[in-house]
């Protein structure tokens, strides 16, 4: 599954600054934006790490090619953040 990440610009927080679940956007948490799986789904993510995210957004639009964005946080734990898209292993552990 290809992967990127979302967080730590310029501002504290991304334009929008809430997830589409209605949290506050916390680019260091361990959570992730997927176009279909519900809401408090958890995931095991492995680049060159590994970490467990929780679903709490929506997106990457489709027209990039990217089924999951990470946080900055999950990001740096599995080593994206340096690549900034890659391809990610996948296991769903539930809710």
């Amino acid at each position: 599954m290809l992967a990127s990440f979302y967080g730590g610009g310029p501002r504290k927080y991304e334009p929008n600054s809430h997830t589409a679940n209605g949290e506050r956007f916390n680019q260091w948490g361990f959570t992730a934006a997927h176009r279909t799986l519900p809401f408090g789904t958890k995931l095991r993510v492995c680049f060159s790490g590994c970490a467990v995210v929780r679903i709490n957004d929506r997106g990457p639009a489709r027209w990039t090619g990217r089924s999951l964005d990470l946080s900055r946080g999950a990001a740096s734990v599995v080593g994206l953040v340096r690549r900034g898209v890659g391809t990610v292993r996948v296991a769903i552990l539930g809710r």
